[in-house]
């Protein structure tokens, strides 16, 4: 019974938090657009091969008959200059744009989180070794460094996914050493410290949990910069590599063909276009619904 009441307790605080954020999350229109915006393409991206009218013009399948045909009932974003189903790249270029978002997003921010903390909660030379390396890497423009790296690792996509990672990770680590030094300093954290605690429980119990909100406020609008980076690279022949179906490497290939086939650029364009709009969008939502600064209610 007691173990009940106390559970209640715990929970029931967390459940009203929760109602509250989504309340405030549904009560502004574009961030309630685009989360559901949000929902969609991650919908498209698990189940595009099966929704594709033409999978096999995902992979191999060419048709040079049907070369650069306008936007009709067969082909609803027309065709490409090996007849592929332009429809059908795009909805599959949802899952590669969405996949290889997510996973430079969540290792650079894994990279960043850990030595941001163990800098910031230990101080002394280790932070000093640890941010000066990050100075170092913050010194060059990310997308600038994200091509170097890009250029040397050689063109594709996995190289273009670790450039990234490499370019991004240091924002993370300055954003959690930051809120690792002024946590550390609070009094539950430092009576951790009296009874004995070690240093990496406090790390991984208390400073990083405290800091969830600018972390998840920073991912989420990290995606959609992570997005654009990658069909930027794509776009520059350092990314994805034919025949991925990669948003960045069909405008690339399109502006070929963009006086007498200007559809081809246009879908793949406007996929990347709503995608990084409704990230953002989302990112500025989280942000009004977390920080205590900004929140309206």
């Amino acid at each position: 019974m007691i173990n009940s009441l106390m559970l209640k307790k715990v929970i029931e605080p967390k459940i009203r938090e929760l109602r509250v954020s989504m309340f405030l999350l549904n009560k502004n229109m574009l961030t309630k657009a685009a989360y559901i915006a949000i929902i969609i393409l991650i919908v498209i991206a698990i189940f595009s091969p099966l929704i594709a009218p033409y999978p096999g013009d995902i992979y191999i399948d060419n048709h040079p008959k049907n070369s650069l045909l306008s936007p009709s009932v067969e082909h609803f974003f027309g065709t490409d200059e090996l007849g592929r189903d332009i429809f059908s790249r795009v909805l599959y270029g949802t899952r590669i744009s969405l996949i290889a978002s997510l996973s430079t997003v969540l290792i650079a921010l894994l990279i960043g989180v850990t030595l941001g903390a163990i800098a910031g909660s230990m101080g002394g030379w280790i932070d000093e070794v640890i941010m000066r390396i990050t100075d170092i890497f913050l010194s060059f423009p990310p997308l600038l460094l994200a091509i170097t790296i890009a250029s040397l690792l050689g063109p594709s996509l996995n190289n273009a996914k670790a450039a990234l990672i490499i370019a991004w990770w240091p924002w993370y680590a300055r954003l959690l050493r930051s809120q690792a030094i002024s946590i550390k300093e609070r009094q539950f954290v430092k009576a951790a410290e009296a009874i004995g605690t070690s240093q990496l429980k406090i790390i991984s119990r208390h400073i990083i949990p405290n800091c969830i909100s600018p972390i998840i406020i920073q991912a989420s609008m990290d995606m959609g910069a992570v997005i654009i980076s990658l069909a930027g690279l794509g776009f520059l022949g350092l990314g994805a590599q034919p025949p991925i179906a990669e948003w960045g490497l069909m405008v690339a290939t399109s502006r070929n063909y963009f006086m007498n086939a200007p559809w081809y650029s246009l879908f793949p364009g406007f996929a990347i276009f709503l995608t990084v709009l409704s990230f953002n969008l989302v990112g500025d939502g989280l942000r009004e619904i977390l920080d205590p600064k900004t929140r309206k209610i």
